[in-house]
């Protein structure tokens, strides 16, 4: 279910899953259409709050502009009758590129907009905000994607305050610089802002970003437990356990930081989902699958993580001991 979280204005907070795009294992690599609707079934009945479609995580920059609209679309149908929500990614380093593809994610039903900072172009702060003034004008809400490791940009608090200010539909970000002081500062200035919501775009960064106000995680490691990830958010928002919020992040902190330094996102977590039957196929090129001996570095965690779990009898989801029996089978 979706969590309430402590900005109880906020449209977007909880775990949401930054889904993987499953691909056919012919040469070809189709997108498969069947495996990511019941991609969405699992996170429908696993606590997830929101879906982000083609994001970093699911490969966008390979999609073509029929293939990303036709897996935000399918995520969208499936979601129906759920308690889910669609948060397409539809950022591009070209603005009207960015109009275009927001404006169809709208028109599907999106229920809001992942877009990333405009990349390699590296405009000025004056030109993101003028980036986001013209995504404004589609009417749907939107959150910014901070991520300067690929985009070359950071934004500064206060651009994000400025953007904030102007754009009535911008109404969070998702914080994937790695500078809690930067992060702290943009909860300070965002504070009188009811609507607008801090989530935490690095896994391992959750709990430290939750403590300074945010409201949730867009996450990698929830393609493969996304009921640990709920809890950790919930757990920390809903519970005030923060005792029980520090031991779950204590215990998932190795897996998360490792998922993004073995090889490229998202090729470590679609290895771990393919050993536990979710068959979502390898990354298309540039990227290419982590080794043998990486594979089994991030199973020999997941091992580690079952047993912690079990001893402090904290429920996760049996996608992790699927993992771990997929790769004595494989």
């Amino acid at each position: 279910m979706s969590i309430t979280a402590s900005n109880s204005e906020s449209q977007f907070s909880g775990s949401v899953v930054a889904l993987v795009t499953p691909f056919m294992g012919d040469q070809g690599q189709d997108v498969n259409f069947d495996v990511l609707s019941k991609l969405v079934e699992f996170h429908a009945n696993a606590g997830t709050s929101a879906l982000v479609p083609c994001g970093t995580t699911g490969e966008s920059p390979t999609l073509s502009h029929e293939e990303h609209m036709a897996v935000i679309k399918t995520v969208i149908s499936a979601s129906k009758n759920t308690q889910l929500k669609v948060i397409a990614g539809t950022g591009s380093n070209s603005t009207k590129e960015a109009y275009y593809l927001t404006n169809q994610a709208a028109e599907a039903g999106a229920d809001g907009c992942l877009v990333v900072c405009p990349y390699y172009n590296k405009p000025t702060p004056s030109g993101v905000l003028t980036h986001f003034r013209e995504l404004n004008k589609i009417g749907i809400p939107l959150i910014v994607y901070n991520i300067p490791g690929r985009t070359g940009i950071n934004i500064a608090p206060e651009t994000l305050q400025e953007i904030a200010n102007e754009c009535d539909n911008v109404v969070g970000l998702k914080a994937s610089n790695g500078d809690l002081d930067q992060i702290t500062n943009t909860a300070k200035r965002l504070a009188q802002n009811p609507q607008f919501a801090i989530l935490s775009g690095d896994d391992s960064l959750t709990l430290p970003i939750l403590s300074v106000g945010g409201v949730g995680v867009i996450s990698v490691a929830a393609n493969v437990m996304p009921q640990v990830m709920s809890q950790l958010v919930s757990s920390f928002l809903e519970d005030r356990d923060l005792e029980k919020s520090k031991i779950i992040m204590h215990t998932i902190y190795r897996l998360c930081k490792m998922l993004l330094q073995i090889g490229s996102n998202p090729a470590p977590i679609k290895s771990l989902m393919n050993l536990a039957c979710l068959n979502v196929g390898t990354c298309r090129l540039p990227l290419v699958p982590i080794s043998q001996g990486e594979t089994q570095d991030l199973v020999s965690i997941v091992r580690e993580i079952i047993v912690d779990f079990q001893q402090l009898d904290i429920p996760f989801n049996t996608t992790l001991l699927r993992i771990v029996e997929g790769s004595i089978n494989d």
